[in-house]
């Protein structure tokens, strides 16, 4: 593994990689290589890596849920789901039912 720096955030007790990686992947079509691309942080040491809702209408976490198996206790993932992610009147906010979907 590299000699990645890690970080506290803030008062959790959790020791992250000074690196984040976002997996936003504008313009990827091809899953494959994102999972590599994550894979690739990861064997280099980052552990800290941002999702959201809105990025690729979800695509982004479905690629994630496949390159974090088997290393989920590993790695910090943070998201955003406020983002609407499409028309109807619980594609968007904070309810409950969005977050989970």
């Amino acid at each position: 593994m590299a000699d990645m720096e890690y970080v506290n955030l803030g008062r959790l007790g959790v020791r992250v990689s000074r690196i984040c990686l976002g997996v936003a992947f504008r313009g990827q079509r091809d899953d494959d290589v994102a999972v590599r691309v994550i894979d690739r942080a990861i064997d280099l040491g980052c552990n800290f890596i941002d999702c959201a809702n809105f990025y690729g209408r979800g695509r982004s976490e479905d690629v994630l849920a496949r390159a974090m198996r088997g290393k989920r206790d590993d790695l910090f993932i943070t998201t955003k789901v406020w983002s609407r992610i499409g028309d109807g009147p619980n594609d968007a906010g904070l309810s409950r039912y969005h977050i989970m979907r």
